[in-house]
């Protein structure tokens, strides 16, 4: 339905994936074997009993569930084609689902309207050269696309987390952000006030995000309704905040790596004491 509104929250597809097949946040995967070597080390009897059993636990912990993931598929695809199915009904007198497509996603990839928003595309399409228009468009829009598969294939053993970086990233490159898009991801910081306790520079953050929207209405105001500033002060505000939204992925991604690099630590120390 999100999809249907606003068309980037299509990429949650695949957190939603990994989230079905392999479960809620979970520490590596790896860390389940070294877990399971420990307690056979600390086991009276190391036969190959237990050596098998720990091998019979590491792949229950592996595997993917394609049952429900399959479910979840089928039943998108038969929502989307009834979505489309009804839309295509109400909008033939209007030109169909083509120009449903041009006037909802189109306009949303293509950055028609140029108004000022908390975003920076629309400053940046408004200094550019039309000559160069489509290509930029190709780079904003291929930057989210470009990110996707990396971050899976990193943090696809936490897919609320990762769910949770994407959202930041649809909202920092989208063309039309809003307000919302901050509440959301702000939001779900509370699902992982553990993992990200010892992030740096959260002070600078909280300071940044209430100097921006103090200063974002006043800039605002002084532009378009007082006409005493100009759009450069309002574009301030906006870039400001872009950086301090790419400030937030980059220190979570890497407190929450951290946090994982410790448990291996942790769990390959343990090891190593039992078998000394």
């Amino acid at each position: 339905m999100a999809t249907h509104l606003s068309l980037y929250p299509a990429i949650l597809i695949i957190p939603v994936i990994l989230l079905l097949g392999y479960g809620p946040d979970a520490p590596p995967r790896k860390l389940f074997w070294q877990r399971n070597r420990l307690e056979v080390g600390n086991s009276s009897s190391s036969d190959s009993y237990s050596e098998e059993k720990a091998k019979n636990q590491l792949k229950v912990a592996n595997v993917f569930s394609w049952r429900p993931v399959v479910s979840f598929l089928l039943w998108t695809l038969l929502w989307s084609s009834y979505i489309l199915v009804l839309c295509s009904i109400y909008v033939q007198q209007y030109g169909g689902l083509q120009e449903l497509f041009k006037r909802t996603y189109g306009f949303i990839l293509t950055i028609q309207d140029l108004s000022p928003n908390i975003g920076v595309l629309w400053y940046f399409f408004a200094e550019v050269f039309d000559f160069f228009r489509n290509f930029f468009l190709i780079v904003f829009h291929g930057n989210i696309l470009l990110m996707l598969a990396p971050l899976a294939l990193r943090l696809n053993h936490r897919p609320c987390f990762l769910a949770f970086v994407y959202i930041v990233i649809s909202s920092i490159l989208k063309s039309y952000p809003s307000v919302g898009d901050s509440a959301l991801y702000l939001g779900l910081l509370g699902l992982f006030a553990y993992e990200l306790k010892d992030m740096q520079f959260s002070f600078f953050l909280l300071s940044g995000y209430v100097g921006v929207s103090l200063l974002s209405p006043v800039m605002h105001n002084l532009w378009i309704w007082r006409g005493t500033g100009n759009a450069n002060f309002y574009f301030a505000t906006a870039i400001t905040y872009a950086c301090f939204q790419i400030i937030l992925v980059v220190e979570s991604v890497s407190a929450m790596l951290n946090h994982d690099r410790t448990l291996t630590k942790l769990c390959t120390t343990a090891v190593q004491n039992v078998k000394s």
